[in-house]
């Protein structure tokens, strides 16, 4: 066996045939520097500057070898190829840079990102400075219109990284450099952790000769799938698989959270000459197209065209997402910062979503509180459009589950022009609301309601300790006074699709049960819970060919939606019996039947999937995101997928369709012996809202079980949200709980068994 001296001598030699630049680095703890690289690689992969495939690769098995020390030196072979810069910082803190053995290419009006060694015998866990005259005083600056100051030059020190030193005798940071120029360009970088720990004879600072590519204007021809122009989503990487635009330095429009960008026909992107790959999109129900292309010199032009394989708007079923927001969250560090309604615009058009609903919420709500009209913004054209509405988040009752808010008259609460005197008892909120005609009920449902089971329905007690629809089993049993003071049930909908749909559908069933009668809304909780694009859950409300925004919450009020991720489809939902037909949002939703008997359901399906099955979605727990997908629903490695009919939460019939986006007409026959409710879903992609069959004229009371679930679960909710409620409004919610525990009382008292 070799001496640690041994390993490291062979280690150095196999490290030095591969690079002759920096000097190789002995590693005594090679768990914590494990652990910096792995953070380090994914930084790269955050800003879209990832490390090509096969260095990735063998990145992997370096870090799976087995001799430390040849393992250190297999890390820096593959790294030190990235590092622009090479620091070392002695014992006595002295500072001494050198160039790095990337090559030094920068691009015009573009950033590039570059790894920075720090060798850092001193142990220090201050912060590494990078600054050059050429970038300004200080690092971030950006070039000036000064012959000189053509260059920037930015630390990337966000999640995974943080900005300090980790005090490791060796890592690797992140640094991003954007040229102002084209052509070869001399910048001069210098480091330090520290005021004088600058070394002395110029050796802390490194001259380095850049060339600058030039960047090329690329026009882009997008058009509909009937020809007309439009904007769609555009996904371009390089070679080595970096994205471009830089994904970090990206601003509104485009958000460094995403890899693709949104581009209108007759848009420009500019690129380097070079080769590059393009994903082009507009939404789920179109057919992504993957092209190669090369960028020599200027005047290039590109032509795409949509290909759907279905629209649901041709057919009637118009899409939104009642939950996106313009600020917060992966927007940026400071919500304030938040973007305007032109810039969530291009997006909402990108994805073909035709309803979005902006939703200010806490830490923005002061700032954009401005944006909302009460009506259509402006930047609105039918039939796409744009809403400012609120989420109850980060302010008021959203201990107890936050709210969404939609068309409202008037965004703020009575008694204070910001979102610091807002009622801590969600009821007191939706009483505010639904008086001025809003559509109302919870935001991500799911959160507060774990469960371990994936059982539909089950009866594991959930805990009711988050911010899903939590206070949302009081509520349900309370109506409370509507636009002309008449009694409206002061929750209207669910929302789905942004958690765990085991945890969503389970309080919905159970409610359900007990008779309640709240639809269900897709939602996206954009950039927040999920930040990949808006749209991502969505509702498909029918409607007339002229409708608004009000008829569209209008249409989920009434149940006439469905919740889906786009990617399947469940239309014109009926049931039928002896002669009569009930479609699902029509007519209370409701088919009366004198005596029990045998009801028909009646629902056009349609669904797509690749022809390869992606098993790291499949292979997920539910609990993982993304919580609704139909690649779920995959079975095996075929395109089948089940589509299932329900009575009270179980189904009792289910076919097979394959999801190759043809629209398939679907038939169910089941008897129906008590007051019941009845769905369809492809769990977990889509769903239906109920139709309710009644049986006698007696009402839904289905399952003695799930009438008890809620009843207890008033108890533990109330058990965790007690102590938000001060003063007057804890008394009010005795009385709302208490309420709530009396009703469902009634209610078991009334059940059929189980």
């Amino acid at each position: 066996m070799k001496s640690p001296r041994a390993a490291f001598a062979v280690a150095l030699a196999t490290a030095a045939s591969v690079h002759a630049e920096l000097p190789v680095v002995a590693v005594p703890e090679w768990q914590p520097f494990r652990a910096q690289v792995l953070r380090v690689a994914d930084a790269l992969d955050v800003i879209g500057a990832p490390l090509a495939p096969e260095e990735r690769r063998a990145l992997d098995a370096a870090l799976a070898e087995p001799t430390a020390a040849l393992a250190a030196a297999k890390v820096q072979a593959i790294l030190d190829r990235h590092a622009v810069l090479g620091v070392h910082v002695n014992p006595e803190m002295r500072v001494k840079v050198q160039p790095g053995d990337a090559a030094p290419r920068l691009v015009e009006n573009g950033w590039r990102a570059f790894l920075v060694k720090v060798h850092n015998e001193a142990g220090t866990t201050a912060v590494l400075r990078l600054r050059s005259p050429q970038a300004g005083a200080v690092a971030g600056s950006t070039a000036a219109d000064v012959p000189d100051r053509w260059l920037a030059l930015e630390s990337f020190s966000a999640q995974p990284l943080r900005p300090e030193l980790g005090g490791l005798p060796l890592e690797y940071r992140v640094v991003q450099l954007y040229s102002r120029d084209r052509g070869q360009r001399e910048a001069k970088i210098a480091a330090d952790v520290g005021q004088g720990t600058q070394d002395l004879g110029f050796r802390g600072e490194a001259s380095i000769l850049f060339q600058s590519a030039p960047a090329h204007p690329v026009r882009l021809r997008v058009r509909d799938e009937h020809g007309k122009p439009t904007t769609a989503a555009f996904h371009v990487t390089d070679a080595q698989g970096h994205a471009y635009p830089l994904q970090s330095k990206r601003i509104a429009p485009d958000f460094f959270f995403h890899p693709q960008v949104y581009r209108a026909d007759g848009e420009e992107l500019r690129l380097p000459d070079g080769a590059y790959t393009v994903v082009f999109q507009r939404g789920p129900e179109s057919v992504p197209e993957k092209r190669a292309f090369e960028v020599r010199g200027g005047g290039q032009e590109l032509d795409f065209q949509v290909r759907r394989w279905i629209d649901p708007s041709r057919m009637g079923w118009i899409s939104g997402d009642h939950h996106i927001h313009a600020a917060g969250c992966a927007h940026y560090s400071k919500p304030t910062e938040g973007v305007h309604a032109d810039d969530m615009m291009r997006h909402v058009l990108g994805e073909d979503l035709k309803v979005g609903a902006n939703l200010t919420w806490g830490p923005c709500f002061d700032y954009q509180k401005q944006f909302f009209r009460g009506v259509d913004d402006p930047v609105s054209r039918f039939p796409y459009l744009l809403r400012y509405d609120v989420e109850v988040s980060g302010f008021g009752s959203h201990d107890s589950g936050h709210l969404c808010l939609l068309r409202l008259r008037e965004q703020m609460f009575p008694g204070g022009t910001s979102m610091h005197h807002w009622p801590k008892l969600g009821l007191n909120t939706l009483r505010w609301a639904k008086r001025q005609g809003a559509l109302v009920g919870p935001a991500h449902s799911g959160w507060g309601l774990e469960v371990k089971t994936k059982e539909l329905p089950n009866h594991e007690p959930a805990p009711f300790n988050g911010i899903g629809a939590n206070e949302y089993i009081v509520d349900v049993t309370h109506m409370v006074p509507g636009p002309d003071g008449q009694p409206v049930p002061a929750v209207d909908f669910l929302s789905m699709v942004d958690t765990p749909s085991v945890w969503e559908l389970n309080v919905w069933y159970h409610t359900l049960n007990a008779g309640y009668r709240t639809r269900i809304s897709g939602e996206t909780d954009f950039p927040c819970i999920y930040g990949e694009r808006v749209g991502l859950g969505r509702s498909y409300v029918k409607l007339p060919a002229q409708w608004t925004y009000e008829d569209w919450c209008e249409g989920i009020r009434a149940g006439r939606n469905y919740a889906s991720d786009g990617f399947s489809h469940l239309l014109d939902f009926k049931l039928e019996f002896q002669g009569k037909s009930v479609a699902m949002g029509e007519d209370g939703s409701e088919l009366a039947l004198q005596r029990p008997g045998m009801i028909n359901a009646r629902v056009r399906v349609a669904a797509h999937l690749d022809d390869q099955p992606d098993a790291s979605i499949a292979s997920r727990p539910y609990w993982e995101k993304p919580y609704w997908h139909l690649e779920r629903a995959r079975q095996g490695t075929s395109r089948e997928v089940p589509v299932e009919l329900l009575v009270n939460g179980l189904p009792v019939a289910r076919r097979m369709i394959v999801a190759d986006g043809t629209v398939r007409d679907l038939a169910f026959e089941t008897e129906v012996e008590v007051s019941s409710w009845v769905a369809i879903r492809i769990l977990p992609s889509s769903h239906t809202n109920p139709i309710w069959v009644t049986v006698g004229g007696k009402p839904v009371r289905a399952s003695r079980k799930s009438i008890q679930w809620c009843l207890d679960a008033v108890d533990r909710c109330w058990k965790n949200k007690e102590r938000f409620l001060k003063g007057d409004e804890h008394a009010q919610g005795v009385a709302a709980y208490d309420h709530a525990r009396a009703a469902y009382k009634a209610r078991l008292s009334e059940a059929v068994a189980d």
